[in-house]
């Protein structure tokens, strides 16, 4: 009897179709229930709601914060249109004149012409302060504000007293000459009253990099103090003319504010500034004091209100940041204003 073989046989070489099949390359099922897949699977399902339960957040901040942004620009336009409160009683009107004196500035005369009128206008107003720290700026928007000033004094029969900061140069003083009193600080610069034109000049330059500048004008005299081109005594002479007669005007218009408190010395005109104590052994300048000094003491209205007429929160977006962006805003809150006035 043979013994029976228990060992399996050897597999065939061909297989049901008669082709051969390495047991490697057979596909093997994944077993079930992997642990390692699950676990995988369940992190990213989790790292997903996470994600998007972290995009809602900062889509709900951003959201809070442009409505936060819109309600403080609303807030601001509406407190800017109701002006200065309304005071109990006699009072101080104040109205600033700080940084350059230009049309495109704060300190233009569109603007302080605005607060002074009305400052003059009210009839709980006192006097009107002018508080001065600048160093000037243009002759034609000073001589605006001058001649407005005089205008109103004539006009409402109110004191004007100009009360100087750190600076008072050139168009400042040009508007100071109109008060009835200046006061400053002992440190305080005063003066400059003078007139200048300036520019440059490349055509040196320019014949170094052998660059050649080619003109064409209708009218002799167009191109006149073109920094590109040689320059010509007449029109050299003609532009210092104009600052001449400019110049006088200025003079002028002090000799008429300060009249014989004037010391007139001959660099009195000269564009030199001095100190507030030599403004005031010059005649320059009255005396030593404060706004809260003149307000107390020569107004005796303590109370001071500022009828300073200051540029929308648009406005002066678009100076600082630039011109798009502030006019963008501007015409968006030029069509929310009416609604909140």
């Amino acid at each position: 009897m043979t013994p029976t073989d228990d060992t399996p046989a050897s597999p065939s070489p061909a297989g049901a179709g008669g082709a051969f099949e390495p047991a490697a390359t057979r596909p093997v099922p994944p077993p079930a229930g992997n642990p390692s897949l699950e676990h995988t699977v369940e992190r990213l399902v989790h790292d997903l709601l996470r994600d998007r339960r972290s995009e809602r957040r900062w889509r709900v901040f951003f959201r809070l914060a442009w409505f936060g942004l819109f309600v403080a620009v609303a807030y601001a336009i509406f407190v800017e249109s109701r002006g200065p409160a309304a005071p109990a009683g006699p009072h101080t009107a104040l109205v600033e004149v700080s940084g350059a004196i230009a049309a495109d500035a704060e300190a233009s005369a569109d603007t302080i012409v605005s607060g002074l009128r009305a400052a003059f206008e009210d009839k709980g107003a006192q006097a009107v302060v002018l508080r001065i720290n600048s160093p000037g700026g243009s002759p034609v928007q000073a001589g605006i504000v001058h001649d407005e000033i005089r205008r109103l004094k004539a006009l409402h029969g109110k004191p004007v007293y100009a009360v100087v900061e750190e600076v008072c140069a050139s168009g400042a003083y040009y508007i100071a000459a109109a008060a009835d009193e200046i006061f400053v600080d002992k440190a305080s610069l005063v003066g400059s009253i003078g007139v200048l034109m300036d520019g440059f000049g490349f055509t040196g330059a320019m014949d170094k990099l052998g660059i050649e500048r080619r003109l064409l004008t209708a009218g002799e005299n167009k191109g006149m103090l073109d920094p590109f081109s040689p320059q010509n005594e007449r029109h050299v002479a003609h532009a210092q003319a104009l600052i001449d007669q400019i110049h006088q005007q200025f003079i002028a218009v002090v000799r008429q504010g300060r009249g014989d408190r004037l010391k007139d010395t001959p660099e009195l005109f000269s564009g030199l500034f001095w100190n507030g104590e030599q403004a005031i052994e010059l005649g320059l300048a009255d005396r030593t004091g404060s706004l809260d000094y003149v307000a107390r003491e020569i107004v005796k209205a303590e109370e001071i209100i500022d009828y300073t007429q200051r540029g929308n929160l648009a406005e002066r977006l678009a100076r600082r940041f630039g011109a798009g962006v502030g006019e963008s805003l501007a015409i968006a809150l030029r069509h929310l204003a009416p609604a909140l006035r």
